[in-house]
């Protein structure tokens, strides 16, 4: 229950629509136990007015006491009808009030997932796979679901019903309650011992359920390279696999009830024997009626249902507990970003202080003492060969990550006391690896935006030169471009990219490798266009071209995280070194 504790402050929420749903799990109750007692006076109203039917064998007065037997027979039915009526109405009004809290506490509890995931940084995205998070956002949270609506309600309806059962039970005659309960500690010991194994099967069956939907996730989504690569049948046997050790965890939990319930059916008959012979002896020495003893015979089966109930929630509250425990890990992760609170507009200088920084997951050191300025409305360029740095310099100046040390500076203010999300709304990015969501064209160039017009959205569209290919598809804007934009090719997706940075007019435009996919001649155009957004603009092209570049103010050369030639065009080629040697491969290919 100490994972289960954070759903409390969702129990007080809902508090005013709990209290009356225990409320009327205590009267359903009530209507349940009832019947017992008239079952008891009903079958001693029998007993005795059958031996006065034979006193009074041959005599007219026979047919009366018959008459009365069954109108008393017929009101003792219809009492029990009634009382079963009324119980179904409660038990009715129990379930609105208990089940409806559970899905509102589902609805609540899985917008905090989310929101929390889109609050943390970077990095707990690289570490953490997809279907992983989305298990504990769907599976786990029907898991903690049913403890707490069904868990809950046939907790609170068993032991109302067994404390009112073993009181009535007590009140009719002490010793033959106490044999009948006699199995109860024996069920008590019983359940505590299996709860344990429970728990730790249902742990496993969440965290292998979490490794299956994470292997098909990524299944799909890289369909393209399995058909390609032919390894349709590896993965199927990959699946396979993975869902036979799913299938292996799911029935150890499975065993373990298929043992645990008959148990408990079993010790509850064993308590009806008892009751029977008991219950003889008692009326033999007439410390009761015979009426009694089907009055117990009623409760013990009565205790059935608690006893199963009992096997069955604890089940469902060990299953809760162990999903709880998967989603608070996530819960109490904190981002390793401290929002800062100053929110202002950026005029669009930049500086980097010896900044270095390391990954944490992996202890590559990525970026290693590094010192640049940018001036406002000033065009720089990084290049560099792959894994020199250059995104994860990118990534520094959305804050996506902090440095280990040094700092970034945007108009002389240390960019950790800037409120990010202000920050980032001031900066155009587009970013290598381009993701499109499964929307329209238009919603897709927009996303960056609360509010637009249609021109903005063309406009955007001419600027990143993808406005013809566009208008050609049918519906043109309102084309739908499927998941991560399948449908288009992956210059149309880099170019639908830059307009989605451009649509905002950013002070700040960051391209980090954004024109790889695209030809030398849309590239062109494309940088033509950029050349006239981009004046009184701060901008930060990433490349791995020198076409891309090579009209930058000032260009970097990154190797292994550290700057090792700066300076514009003309000057890094006639220091005749890594850069010049990048420029003369690259004009060499062009010639071929």
């Amino acid at each position: 229950m100490k994972e289960l504790s954070y759903l409390n402050k969702y129990f007080y929420k809902y508090k005013w629509r709990l209290i009356p749903g225990v409320l009327f799990v205590i009267i359903s109750n009530f209507f349940g136990v009832l019947p017992a007692k008239v079952i008891r006076e009903a079958f001693d109203l029998v007993k005795e007015n059958i031996d006065l039917y034979k006193l009074y064998n041959d005599f007219d007065s026979q047919a009366a006491i018959f008459s009365t037997i069954g109108k008393s027979l017929l009101y003792f039915g219809i009492i029990v009808l009634v009382l079963a009526l009324l119980r179904g109405i409660f038990l009715f009004l129990m379930r609105q009030s208990i089940i409806v809290i559970s899905r509102y506490i589902e609805y609540d509890l899985k917008n905090e997932i989310y929101q929390h995931y889109q609050s943390l940084d970077f990095a707990f995205f690289r570490k953490n796979n997809t279907g992983d998070l989305m298990n504990r956002a769907t599976e786990d949270v029907n898991q903690v679901r049913n403890y707490l609506g069904p868990a809950i309600m046939y907790t609170i309806n068993t032991v109302t019903l067994s404390v009112m059962i073993i009181y009535a039970m007590y009140d009719v005659n002490a010793k033959l309650a106490t044999y009948a309960l006699l199995p109860i500690p024996i069920i008590s010991l019983l359940i505590l011992f299996i709860n344990k194994i429970i728990n730790q099967r249902s742990t496993r069956i969440q965290a292998q359920l979490s490794k299956l939907s994470s292997f098909v996730q990524e299944t799909f989504s890289g369909i393209r390279v399995i058909k390609t690569y032919v390894q349709e049948q590896n993965k199927i046997d990959e699946f396979v696999k993975e869902s036979n050790t799913y299938r292996k965890s799911a029935l150890d939990l499975v065993r373990v009830q298929a043992i645990f319930f008959p148990l408990i059916i079993f010790l509850v008959g064993f308590s009806t024997i008892i009751t029977v012979y008991i219950g003889g002896i008692e009326v033999n020495n007439g410390n009761i009626t015979a009426g009694n003893i089907a009055e117990f015979i009623v409760y013990v089966n009565q205790l059935t249902f608690p006893a199963m109930a009992l096997a069955w929630v604890t089940s469902l509250i060990q299953r809760a507990a162990a999903s709880q425990k998967r989603i608070n890990e996530f819960l109490n992760t904190k981002s390793e970003i401290t929002n800062g609170s100053l929110r202002r507009s950026l005029s669009g200088d930049i500086e980097l202080r010896n900044v270095s920084f390391t990954y944490p997951d992996t202890g590559i050191k990525a970026l290693d003492n590094i010192n640049l300025t940018v001036k406002a409305g000033q065009t720089v360029a990084i290049i560099g060969k792959t894994g020199s740095g250059k995104s994860t310099l990118a990534n520094l100046l959305m804050r996506m990550y902090d440095a280990d040390q040094g700092d970034i500076r945007y108009d002389g203010i240390n960019i950790k006391e800037y409120d990010y999300r202000n920050l980032r709304k001031q900066i155009g990015f587009v970013p290598q690896q381009v993701f499109l969501f499964s929307d329209t064209i238009t919603n897709n160039i927009a996303f960056g935006l609360d509010k637009f017009t249609t021109e903005q959205i063309e406009q955007a569209a001419k600027e990143a030169a993808v406005y013809d290919n566009i208008k050609a598809f049918e519906h043109g804007f309102e084309t739908h471009i499927g998941e991560r934009g399948i449908t288009l090719s992956g210059g149309q997706k880099q170019r639908v990219s830059i307009a989605r940075a451009l649509v905002k007019n950013p002070e700040i435009l960051i391209f980090d490798d954004c024109l790889s996919a695209v030809d030398t001649k849309t590239e062109e155009e494309i940088l033509h266009k950029l050349s006239r957004i981009m004046q009184n603009k701060t901008s930060i092209f990433i490349a791995h071209r020198i076409s891309t570049i090579k009209n930058a103010d000032h260009i970097i050369v990154l190797d292994n995280g550290k700057i090792i030639e700066e300076g514009n065009h003309e000057t890094l080629l006639a220091l005749n070194g890594e850069y010049a040697e990048l420029y003369d491969k690259q004009l060499l290919q062009a010639e071929e």
